[in-house]
């Protein structure tokens, strides 16, 4: 594991404390609409990464052509950096429920020297940033679906 990702795993572990103390120093730049992701998307410009839980995924679906990956998962910044070199060229672009993790993991990422992500911070339920996936009638599948479309490596 080389220096930077040693370093944004130790921030990362930090995170609860790291989103109290910076909540309000969240850079707008490397945030996006739910619009704008999936006109990217749809170019096949950017990966999205859902970083909810599995519970959550099989609760409302995931957004069509994203890749379900939880933050909760044991091996979570493995794939995060797995899903980075996945995307090759592309965007990797986070969404969570609300914009509560993704926003967390981009601190820890940006604290981290790592600037090419961005964040979907309406997320899928919609925040204080915008409606979210789901009510603005983004498509959505069901988690089998998206599990059966993720790349191996993922997995």
């Amino acid at each position: 594991m080389n220096f930077r990702r040693r370093q944004f795993l130790a921030l990362l572990t930090a995170l609860p404390a790291l989103s109290a103390a910076t909540a309000a120093q969240t850079p707008s730049s490397g945030i996006w609409t739910v619009q704008q992701a999936q006109a990217e998307l749809l170019e096949d410009r950017i990966r999205l990464l859902d970083i909810r839980s599995w519970g959550e995924w099989k609760e409302t679906g995931v957004a069509q052509g994203a890749w379900p990956v939880s933050v909760h998962h044991w091996r979570f910044v493995e794939r995060l950096f797995t899903a980075h070199e996945l995307a090759e060229n592309r965007t990797l672009a986070l969404i969570c429920a609300t914009g509560i993790r993704s926003g967390s993991v981009m601190r820890a990422l940006r604290l981290a020297g790592y600037n090419d992500f961005v964040d979907v911070s309406e997320g899928m339920l919609g925040s204080d940033r915008g409606p979210g996936w789901i009510k603005a009638g983004l498509p959505v599948i069901p988690i089998d679906q998206a599990w059966a479309a993720l790349p191996d490596a993922l997995t």
